[in-house]
C-alpha cells in the first residue's frame, strides 16, 4: 500500500491491514476549502501533522465540518516538497496508545500544502489571496519559540529582520515578516477581521506573536513602507486577535520499530528524509496518544468548530493557570 489518493480507492485492503481510512468525501472537501478557505496552519512539522491534522480528519470523520486545513511552511520548504505534495498531502499517524495497542489512520484532513517565500511566486500569491477571502478565521501557528524571536542573544535585531525592516511587504524573509506582510494584504482588502493563534509550547505565546508582528508594523510605518492605520487595525480587538493556547503533546523523530512494523502490514512509504535544515521526517508519524490544546475564545471572525475535535475553548485566565499548573 502507497500513501495516495489512488491507493485510497481500494479501502478494503487498508481495512484488512488494521488502518483507518477518511470517511469523507476528499474531493468535494478539497473544492471546498480551496474556495473558502478558514483555517491556515504556519509550521508543517510532527506535531502539526500528529495533532492538530488529527483533530480536524476526526471532524470531518464525524460528518460536522466540510472544510480541511491548508499548511504553510516559512522555514524548511523540503518538508512540502518532499512530504507534503509527494504524497498527495496525505500522511499517516500511528498513536502508541497506553494500554500498548497501536492505531494506524490515514490522515486527509490537509488539502493543500504552501511553500512561504516571496520567491515562490505561485505560492506567495495563492497565500495572498487565502489571506484576503472574506471566510479565514484562523492563522495558527506551530514554529518554535524561536521563530517569534526578532533579536539574537545580544537583544540586537537578526540580520533578516533587520533587512526586512527596510525591504518592506514586498519580498520579506524572516518568518514574522513574511506573515505580517500577509496580515498587512488583510488590512488593505477592507480591514477584515483575524485571529492570529499561536500554538507553540511557550508562556504567553499570543503575547509573543502580537509582539512580534507589531514590531514590524511599527517598523514598517516608520520607514514609510506601509499606512499608518495598520497599527490601529492591529491594536483593535474586534479586528485581530492574538489568542493564549496552552498545549501538551509528545512527537518525537519517526522510529525505526514503527516503520519495521509498517512495512510487515504492507505500508510501503515508509522513508523518511533528513531535510538539509536538518528536520526528521517522514511519510508517516508516531505519537504518544496523550494531548491536550487549550486555547482563548477570541476570534473576531468566528472560527472553527475545533471543540468537536476535543479542543478547549475558554478566557485567558484559566488558559494561564493551566499553563503554570502544566510547568508544576
Amino acid at each position: 500500500m502507497k500513501l495516495n489518493d489512488e491507493e485510497l480507492k481500494d479501502l478494503s485492503k487498508w481495512k484488512q491491514a488494521g488502518f483507518k481510512t477518511p470517511k469523507y468525501n476528499r474531493k468535494q472537501i478539497t473544492a471546498t476549502t480551496i474556495k473558502n478557505p478558514n483555517w491556515v496552519h504556519f509550521g508543517a512539522g510532527n506535531i502539526f501533522r500528529a495533532f492538530l491534522a488529527n483533530v480536524q480528519n476526526n471532524i470531518l470523520n464525524a460528518g460536522k465540518s466540510d472544510k480541511g486545513i491548508i499548511v504553510a511552511e516559512s522555514f524548511d520548504y523540503e518538508i512540502i516538497e518532499k512530504i507534503y505534495r509527494a504524497y498527495d498531502n496525505l500522511s499517516l499517524l500511528v498513536t502508541l496508545k497506553s494500554d500498548g495497542s497501536i492505531d494506524k489512520t490515514v490522515i486527509g484532513s490537509v488539502i493543500e500544502s504552501l511553500i512561504v517565500d516571496p520567491k515562490n511566486k505561485s505560492d506567495w500569491n495563492r497565500l495572498k489571496e487565502i489571506f484576503t477571502n472574506t471566510s479565514l478565521q484562523m492563522v495558527s501557528f506551530t514554529i518554535t519559540e524561536k521563530g517569534y524571536s526578532l533579536v539574537d542573544a545580544k537583544g540586537d535585531f537578526l540580520p533578516s529582520v533587520m533587512n526586512d525592516f527596510h525591504r518592506g511587504v514586498e519580498a520579506p524573509e524572516s518568518v514574522i515578516g513574511k506573515l505580517t506582510a500577509l496580515v498587512y494584504e488583510r488590512y488593505k482588502n477592507g480591514g477584515l477581521p483575524i485571529a492570529l493563534v499561536s500554538m507553540d509550547n511557550c508562556s504567553h505565546n499570543g503575547e509573543k506573536l502580537y509582539n512580534a508582528v507589531n514590531t514590524f508594523a511599527e517598523k514598517w510605518i516608520k520607514n514609510g513602507l506601509v499606512d499608518e492605520g495598520f497599527q490601529s487595525y492591529l491594536k483593535n480587538p474586534k479586528l485581530v486577535s492574538f489568542p493564549w493556547s496552552m498545549i501538551d503533546k509528545i512527537t518525537p523523530r519517526p522510529d525505526d520499530s514503527v516503520k519495521e512494523m509498517l512495512l510487515k502490514d504492507g505500508f510501503e512509504d515508509v522513508e523518511g528524509v533528513v531535510t538539509s535544515k536538518n528536520t526528521h521526517i517522514a511519510p508517516f508519524v508516531n505519537a504518544e496518544e496523550t494531548q491536550y490544546l487549550i486555547i482563548e475564545d477570541w476570534f473576531p471572525n468566528g472560527r472553527p468548530n475545533l471543540e468537536e475535535g476535543q479542543v478547549i475553548f475558554t478566557d485567558r485566565e484559566t488558559v494561564n493557570k493551566v499553563e503554570k499548573m502544566k510547568v508544576c
